[in-house]
Formats: C-alpha cells, sequence, structure tokens
C-alpha cells in the first residue's frame, strides 16, 4: 500500500530521460501516479506518512522503454505460437509481461501480436506488467511476412476457413484495398494504438525472401489514410530500399528495421520526417540460431548492414526508435536489457538512454488520441508519470549495468507502485 502523503527518492542523482549529463543530488516527489516535484523537498506537517527512499550514491531515471516488443511471441517458441490453444498463449505472456516489467521496461509498444487482452489485464491490475501500446494483428499480403499459414491451407477459396493464428489474431492476410482497408478498421474497432503492415520480405518468413516488396503503394496508402481517420499511423516491417521508399511514398510514419537501406532512401526518410525504429542485429551470440542455409544467408546480409544504417541514420538526422524485436526466443527475452546496452557500440550511453526513455515515449505519441496512456512518459519532471528506476551505480559512465536489472535496479516503479525495492548493492 502506498503513503497517503506519497513518496520521495532523497539525495539522488537524475538522469531526466534527455541530456549528457546528470542533475546534481536532488530529491523527486512522487504523489499517486504522478512525478510532482524534482528539487528539495521538505516534509511538512502533514507529511508524516511521506515515504522516503534513500537515493545517495544511485542514479533515478525513467523506466525503459521498448519500441519493437512481441508480448504475445517474445518469450514462446514459434510451434507454439501457430498451434496452441489461446488460453494458454495468453497466461504465457501474462508471466512474461511480469518478467518485463522487473527488466525495467515500463512501456513497450508492441508490434504484432495477440496483446489486447494482455494490455486490459495488466490496465485492470489482474497480472503485473508494462505498459502496452498494441498494434493488433500483423496485416500482411498472401504469401507476405504475416503470413503463416501452411501448404496444405493453400489456395483459399471464398469460403475457406481463416488459419489458426488469424483466428488468434495473430495476423490478418488481407489483399487489395478494400481487404486492406476491413484489416486496419478491425484492429483500430478493437483498441489499436498504431497499425503494424509487413512491407517486405524478412529473416524468417516461410516464404518471402528478404528482398522482395509486400503490397502496391495504392493498398499501403489506404491503410495509412484509414489509420490517419482515427488519428494514428501505420508502421511497417522492411529491410530494403525499394520497400521502404513505397512505404514513406505512402505516408508511413515509422520504418521497422531498414538494415539493408541505401543513402538515397535514408535521404528521403529524412526530408519526409519518417522515424526509424532499428534494432542492434549482429551476428554475435544473441543472434537468433538459423539452421536452414537460406534464412542464415538472409541474416549474415542484415547483421552486416547494421553499422552502416546506424551511421547513416546519425549522418541523416533520422529521428531513432530503439527496440529489440524479440521472437520465439525465452533466453533471448531475458537479455533484452543487454540489448540496449549493445547500443553504445554506435552511441555514447547518455545517447542510448535518451533514446530508450523520451526518444521512444516521443516516437509512441504519434499514436496521438489512440494513446491509451495520457501523459507524459520518458521523463523524470514535474507532471511526468512516475515511471521510474534507481540504479545502483551510473549507467552514464556503465551502461552495461541496464543488462543485468536483477543487480543493478534497486528499485522499479510503474505508475508510482513500487514493484521491486531492494537496498542498494543486495543484487
Amino acid at each position: 500500500m502506498l503513503p497517503s502523503s506519497g513518496i520521495v527518492f532523497r539525495n539522488a542523482r537524475v538522469f531526466p530521460g534527455h541530456g549528457e549529463s546528470l542533475l546534481e543530488p536532488c530529491d523527486v516527489r512522487i504523489d499517486g501516479s504522478t512525478i510532482t516535484s524534482v528539487g528539495a523537498v521538505a516534509p511538512g506537517a502533514d507529511d508524516a506518512d511521506l515515504m522516503i527512499i534513500d537515493g545517495s550514491g544511485q542514479v533515478l531515471m525513467p523506466g525503459l522503454i521498448d519500441a519493437h516488443w512481441h508480448a504475445a511471441f517474445a518469450a514462446i517458441s514459434a510451434p507454439e505460437a501457430m498451434t496452441c490453444d489461446v488460453g494458454y498463449l495468453y497466461l504465457a505472456a501474462g508471466r512474461e509481461a511480469g518478467r518485463t516489467l522487473m527488466r525495467g521496461f515500463t512501456t513497450v509498444r508492441d508490434a504484432g501480436g495477440p496483446t489486447f487482452a494482455v494490455k486490459r489485464a495488466i490496465d485492470e491490475g489482474v497480472v503485473t506488467g508494462p505498459r502496452i501500446l498494441p498494434s493488433g494483428a500483423f496485416i500482411s499480403q498472401t504469401s507476405g511476412h504475416g503470413d503463416f499459414r501452411m501448404r496444405h491451407e493453400v489456395p483459399r477459396d471464398p469460403c475457406g476457413h481463416l488459419s489458426h493464428i488469424e483466428l488468434m489474431g495473430g495476423s490478418a492476410i488481407a489483399d487489395g484495398v478494400p481487404e486492406v482497408l476491413r484489416a486496419v478498421r478491425e484492429q483500430l474497432m478493437l483498441g489499436a494504438s498504431q497499425i503494424k503492415l509487413m512491407a517486405g520480405g524478412g529473416l524468417a518468413s516461410s516464404y518471402d525472401p528478404i528482398d522482395v516488396t509486400e503490397y502496391t503503394e495504392s493498398e499501403m496508402r489506404a491503410a495509412v489514410e484509414a489509420a490517419e481517420n482515427w488519428g494514428t499511423y501505420v508502421m511497417v516491417h522492411a529491410y530494403t530500399p525499394r520497400a521502404i521508399a513505397q512505404a514513406v511514398r505512402a505516408g508511413v510514419r515509422c520504418i521497422e528495421h531498414g538494415h539493408l537501406i541505401d543513402e538515397a532512401t535514408v535521404a528521403l526518410m529524412a526530408e519526409n520526417d519518417v522515424w526509424w525504429s532499428l534494432q542492434p542485429f549482429l551476428d554475435d551470440e544473441d543472434a537468433i540460431s538459423n539452421p536452414n542455409p537460406a534464412n542464415r544467408a538472409r541474416q549474415l546480409e542484415v547483421s552486416a548492414g547494421t553499422d552502416r544504417a546506424y551511421a547513416l541514420a546519425r549522418k541523416h538526422g533520422i529521428r531513432l526508435g530503439w527496440g529489440t524485436d524479440t521472437l520465439f526466443d525465452a533466453d533471448l527475452a531475458r537479455r533484452q536489457g543487454k540489448q540496449l546496452a549493445k547500443m553504445s557500440r554506435w552511441f555514447t550511453p547518455a545517447e542510448v538512454l535518451t533514446m530508450a526513455t523520451s526518444g521512444n515515449a516521443d516516437l509512441l505519441g504519434l499514436s496521438g488520441p489512440r494513446h491509451p496512456y495520457p501523459g507524459v512518459l520518458g521523463r523524470i519532471e514535474p507532471g511526468a508519470l512516475a515511471d521510474i528506476l534507481l540504479v545502483d551505480g551510473d549507467p552514464l559512465t556503465d551502461l552495461s549495468l541496464v543488462a543485468d536489472p536483477d543487480r543493478h535496479f534497486s528499485v522499479i516503479m510503474k505508475d508510482g507502485v513500487i514493484h521491486k525495492r531492494q537496498a542498494a548493492g543486495a543484487g
């Protein structure tokens, strides 16, 4: 139970979610779900029940935001996801949601999957977990990156049944402008904050090589217009210049991945003020195992393009989001913070933490009136929502601290509620 007069983090060094340095040691007060002051706090006579948390020697910062997470699919295997009962899927997703929060991620933008029920359960306190901005089902053309059907399910006749994953809300196969409009509107009806379209091939696709461009410009523009009519936007999965350029011309607001891009297409993104949600895909110990030779070749091609993609983004001043895109791998999901720490290869720790707090919060703001959590996220300032981490150490000098939340996050707070509290050094 929270104290009636709020909580004060005393004498903490603060990373406010932006900038290159910490604030001088100060006090941060929370009343209810909101940060009410950052600075000296002197408890008054009416503050006898104030909870004081000693932040001496520690860094207080905003909760982390993963802008490309799959709450339903991150930690369950692909065969299970394609065949399991939807009740099992939700139970597994609820468990992983709690683990996600305990890694310090207080908000995620879900980039596709059946997460509406999980979001509701978290919001109502049925289970613990991060705030979720859901996209709903992946919207994919036939043979696209979101087409998970078996070969024996093709062709689909006009009265044919939907596949299991479509019935669960994992994907929506839509061809032609009318079907795309219907699929987008259905996800908005169910509560999507933004729309996820598959605009090109991928690494783990059953049918589409990574060089494939998916959807026509008119189909994609229809999705954009339907989303804009609801005050929100479309994000797309795409790797290649052709797929990205078509999406930009159609009015898409955020490109996911894009590791095989060329400089002319980056310039086009900059000209149209398009966000770029990149992931630190490298051929390292965190790379997903790909025994299929063709998929392994795709994976190496993408990882080889990662350094160049980040360099081009910096050169052209692209607004960058950060996310993990973990799929079907419980061990990799546990290393969510490590994927953030890996960003020090390209950016300073302050730049990385800004990207994963206030920067990602700005990206999520593209949802406009469809954003389900009104208030300021990703910042430590009066009036912001109280999503807070207290870090035992200084992540601006040692970003690897975020890779080991069990040891280094002494307090995890979401919406003013403390979900973890341990003494500094206790991990």
